[in-house]
């Protein structure tokens, strides 16, 4: 993946971005909202469920197809790049576009809360895991074991939030009228979302059965930025570079990943919410007997 860091990219230091969004009263305000729900709706709520064990059904959510994909601690990096992806592009909006920027970074921002607790409304009924190896070779995995519980794997909040973030940053350039001149940029945001989406099963923090219900999710959301359409060609481009899985592993993957989708969305079309495919799902695991 593209880290976002060569010289002829538009971003800015993240730092500056924090600065512009500070400063202004607008912003700051939202971005305060956004930030108390990624912590109300994520930290707090998972806490909660691993302090108190048994308050709320953990599922373990693993599918055999994990195990074609190799633990690959060097894609840590990626994974956790998943927050400034998409300040990142906060960042550039306002600094390519200055005060025409601030209505649609307002929006951003705010869906980007609303994204959280969207998610919530799974994790509040039933929490899920996974397999994930204890391993602190690297000091970033020995955050990520003390951070995480790791108890909100369906549906997957990174992907969801990648997702978000590539859509939502075309839409807006469609708006502006400028999604043309900026195509390849379009397209390197896109790349990064694939790849960060890669490497949550690369470092073993999801399922492939993660990646589906996250996608549902994002269809669900947002219906316009990302339809069935979309879904398909988000999956048809996963691991089609990868030097790590075979091309029939990898087309086996892609071919679950596409199809639990698909099942999620006609399943929700005569569901009475649109978490019911999920909840349905997560109760034909086995539970967990404890939340640590």
């Amino acid at each position: 993946m593209q880290n976002y860091s060569n010289r002829n990219d538009p971003w800015e230091p993240l730092a500056f971005t924090f600065i512009r969004v500070l400063v202004n009263r607008r912003l700051r305000k939202i971005a305060l909202r956004c930030i108390v729900s990624i912590f109300q709706n994520f930290f707090f709520l998972q806490y909660k469920a691993a302090l108190f064990s048994g308050s709320i059904p953990v599922s373990q959510v693993d599918h055999p197809l994990d195990e074609l994909i190799p633990f690959t601690p060097r894609r840590i990096a990626v994974y956790l790049d998943f927050v400034a992806f998409w300040v990142r592009l906060i960042g550039f909006l306002l600094k390519t576009y200055k005060r025409s920027a601030e209505a649609v970074v307002l929006d951003f921002l705010e869906s980007m809360g609303r994204l959280y607790g969207f998610a919530a409304e799974v994790y509040k009924e039933n929490l899920s895991t996974t397999k994930r190896p204890f391993y602190i070779g690297r000091p970033r995995f020995a955050v990520i074991h003390i951070m995480d519980p790791h108890l909100m794997c369906i549906p997957s909040l990174h992907v969801m939030v990648v997702i978000h973030t590539y859509t939502k940053f075309k839409e807006i350039l469609q708006n502006f009228g400028e999604a043309g001149k900026n195509a390849s940029l379009i397209e390197k945001v896109r790349s990064g979302a694939l790849a960060i989406t890669e490497a949550v099963l690369y470092v073993k923090q999801h399922s492939v059965n993660c990646i589906s219900a996250a996608m549902y999710a994002m269809t669900r959301f947002n219906a316009e930025l990302f339809p069935d359409k979309e879904a398909a060609l988000f999956v048809d481009a996963l691991f089609i570079k990868s030097d790590a899985i075979g091309g029939e592993d990898a087309g086996k993957i892609r071919g679950h990943i596409l199809s639990l989708y698909r099942r999620f969305a006609d399943e929700g079309r005569s569901a009475s919410s649109w978490k019911e495919p999920l909840l349905a799902f997560l109760r034909s695991f086995p539970k967990k007997r404890s939340a640590r």
